[in-house]
């Protein structure tokens, strides 16, 4: 597959708000308190290869995503077009999207300790941010399903499901726009 490259400049708002993100200095005391909790994660060198993916010749993060997002994407179908029936389905589908999410976080966490540049930082911690209010929104929402409030489960992932996609569209960001990711040298 060809890579495609525009050197036009886009008006896009998602490209601004990106960019504004980049340019945000405000998040700098956020990026230094969050980082020795980062560095922490990773811990040793055996822990850090593990949580970036060395083991699979690129980061792990980005597939790891696909989880959460997956089962998520799946409890959301079923509320939309789904019977009475679904609903138990649904639950359990948000109920595995947020167990996912941990893991997929903290392999997260560890692809951000290793970035140096601060545009990258601040648009990681946004990221990072952004996809644990969708967490939150998530779990609340298989709260109120298990409660039988299935009609607030429903709204509280549909706001888990837009939250997600901003974080995500910053991820996405980070891994397509600005090249953050580990990789094994022989993709160099």
């Amino acid at each position: 597959m060809a890579t495609r490259s525009h050197r036009r400049r886009s008006s896009s708002p998602a490209v601004r708000l990106a960019r504004s993100v980049e340019s945000a200095s405000v998040l700098d005391p956020v990026v230094r308190a969050i980082n020795p909790a980062a560095q922490a994660l990773i811990g040793s060198e055996g822990r850090r290869r593990l949580l970036q993916g060395d083991w699979l010749g690129h980061a792990v993060h980005p597939l790891m995503t696909d989880l959460p997002i997956g089962f998520w994407t799946s409890a959301t179908v079923l509320d939309l077009v789904g019977s009475e029936q679904s609903r138990p389905g649904a639950r359990k589908l948000v109920g595995l999207g947020v167990l996912s999410a941990v893991p997929t976080a903290i392999t997260g966490w560890a692809e951000w300790a290793s970035v140096s540049r601060p545009q990258e930082r601040r648009v990681g911690v946004v990221h990072a941010v952004s996809n644990a209010a969708a967490i939150a929104a998530y779990a609340a929402s298989w709260r109120a399903r298990a409660r039988g409030e299935h009609a607030r489960g429903r709204n509280l992932a549909l706001v888990g499901a837009a939250v997600a996609s901003a974080g995500g569209f910053l991820g996405g960001h980070l891994v397509s726009a600005r090249k953050v990711s580990s990789r094994n040298a022989e993709f160099d």
